[in-house]
């Protein structure tokens, strides 16, 4: 049976954080100021970030695409 994704949330700092795998990377900000991915060393998307999440809900709908930058 393959990883699973984890998904932590934290109510008090309003931020939520998925991850595809469980390895070493760093997060990179993306098109939205609110959403940060995160990425391995070689540039593959292992996962992402969510800043004030309840703050969303006053807004449209977040719609995101997350790229790989694998060259």
């Amino acid at each position: 049976m393959g990883e699973g994704i984890k998904v932590w949330y934290d109510k008090d700092g309003d931020y939520l954080e998925v991850l595809f795998q469980q390895k070493a990377g760093y997060f990179k900000e993306t098109e939205n100021d609110a959403v940060m991915e995160k990425v391995d060393d070689k540039g593959n998307i292992i996962g992402f970030s969510i800043l004030k999440v309840s703050s969303l809900k006053q807004e449209k709908p977040l719609s995101i695409e997350l790229k790989s930058h694998v060259a």
